[in-house]
């Protein structure tokens, strides 16, 4: 089936610095959906494409042969995109947000906040001045008494996430989406010191695992960054994540994005966790971050500082808001991105903002961040050196929006709502179970969506399944 994608797949290929001959190599078939008013199809099945187009790359650097042809499927992608909603454990479905999770009407507008951690729910509620046992009517009541502003900086002081919700014309008015239209949507650079070509052996057996012997840090959090590091250990990669001890993770949120991954924790504020991540950073090949700028800084885990420790490095790291501007320190999710872009304007209704029909921008973004990956790899094998890779979700936000948009995303209500209308008839059949299997893990019996990313001779499913977050040993496979 012929897709209008190629723009988009284009788009992102030329951000990444590939060979715009190679787009040849893709095709596009099958169907599915993510029926919504901005181009969220597109948008998936394009960092979809990409991806597995830099894995079969990468595979044909390390074969010698030529670059494998890569298949995008309409319903894998949906499947994919929607893996956090669609796994389950015993048939149990996870929680996707909790209570305070959501939008609020304020004095002016509507502010959206996102408290699924505990720690992050104390401070909503401190910083509205309410007890920690405040339900949703307290907080409602709180929260509608105010201006929207005046809530979203009030939270931000304390610690705690919610954003005042924009219009797409607000946000490119406001300092910080400025900023974010005028960068590319992904950065990729030379890091420190130059570092011959670094070139890997032939992967051994089948299938055809394009990161074979290749040793992944992954200090990511919540859905973006596991996503990219998920798609990595899908092609080969030992990956090893790393969580400090003192931060609350979801076993749910893992059993989705934990697919072929071992998983510890360890204090890199104490002299036995540093000790031990030293001895693993040792032996690594890549290192992906994604915590606010600057989080990490303390432990000397700036890119120069990993490069000089551990040359020939690949960095890559992810941000909410992006390095820059005067929001560039603040925590962010998908959720909060998309009210303060604009997208949940245009997703919306006269009555209420609205939603992408995934957490499109989490799920878009950790493609491409693997997609980074995987062509700095290429890069290193032709060309040597430390590599960084930088994106952003309020980048891959003004891409939806501006790129793969249009010149004016705040449509008239009647063209939105008929853009969402025919995009749900299209994707009215759709059932993604052909994209889904089931197997055993040590949570009980795992249902999750098959990988989207594919190639000829490439894998079809994870090695193995997630296991409890948090306590594999700290060592390389």
């Amino acid at each position: 089936m012929a897709h209008s994608s190629l723009s988009g797949t284009a788009q992102a290929w030329a951000a990444l610095g590939g060979d715009p001959a190679l787009l040849g190599r893709v095709r596009y078939e099958g169907t599915g959906g993510l029926p919504a008013a901005l181009p969220v199809m597109e948008l998936a099945r394009s960092t979809v494409a990409v991806c597995a187009l830099a894995a079969a790359e990468l595979a044909a650097r390390r074969t010698g042969g030529p670059v494998p042809s890569v298949r995008v499927d309409d319903g894998a992608v949906t499947a994919a995109f929607l893996s956090d909603r669609l796994v389950r454990v015993d048939g149990e479905a996870p929680t996707t947000f909790a209570p305070l999770s959501r939008f609020w009407r304020a004095a002016d507008g509507w502010v959206r906040t996102h408290a699924n951690y505990p720690h992050h729910r104390a401070r909503l509620r401190s910083s509205l001045g309410l007890p920690d046992d405040a339900g949703v009517e307290d907080v409602a009541a709180v929260i509608g008494a105010c201006r929207a502003a005046e809530v979203e900086e009030r939270v931000y002081a304390a610690g705690g996430l919610a954003v005042a919700a924009r219009g797409p014309k607000e946000w490119a008015a406001h300092e910080q989406g400025a900023l974010a239209a005028a960068h590319p949507l992904l950065t990729m650079e030379r890091l420190g010191q130059e570092h011959p070509p670094r070139v890997l052996p032939r992967p051994a057996g089948e299938p055809l695992l394009p990161c074979a012997g290749l040793r992944v840090l992954d200090l990511t959090r919540v859905l973006a960054g596991p996503v990219a590091t998920r798609t990595l250990a899908l092609l080969g990669a030992d990956v090893l994540r790393i969580d400090a001890p003192q931060l609350p993770e979801s076993q749910e949120a893992h059993n989705d994005t934990g697919m072929g991954k071992r998983s510890t924790r360890l204090d890199l504020g104490s002299g036995a966790g540093r000790a031990a991540f030293e001895e693993l950073l040792a032996e690594a090949d890549v290192v992906v971050t994604a915590y606010r700028p600057g989080a990490l800084d303390r432990f000397g885990l700036t890119p120069e500082a990993l490069a000089a420790r551990r040359p020939g490095l690949v960095v890559a790291r992810l941000s909410a808001w992006g390095r820059y501007g005067p929001w560039h320190q603040r925590r962010g999710f998908d959720s909060l991105v998309q009210v303060a872009t604009g997208i949940a304007a245009v997703e919306g209704g006269a009555e209420q903002p609205g939603a992408l029909p995934a957490q499109a921008l989490d799920h878009g973004t950790g493609y491409l961040l693997a997609a980074g990956v995987l062509r700095a790899l290429t890069g290193q094998h032709d060309e040597g050196g430390a590599r960084l890779v930088q994106l952003a979700l309020s980048q891959t936000a003004a891409w939806l929006v501006n790129g793969l948009g249009t010149a004016d995303p705040a449509r008239e209500a009647g063209a939105r709502e008929a853009v969402a209308r025919e995009a749900a008839q299209e994707a009215g059949a759709y059932d993604p179970e052909p994209w889904l299997i089931e197997t055993d893990s040590p949570m009980g019996r795992l249902r999750h969506a098959l990988p989207a990313v594919s190639f000829d001779g490439g894998p079809a499913n994870w090695a193995r399944p997630s296991g409890i977050w948090g306590t594999d040993t700290p060592v390389w496979a």
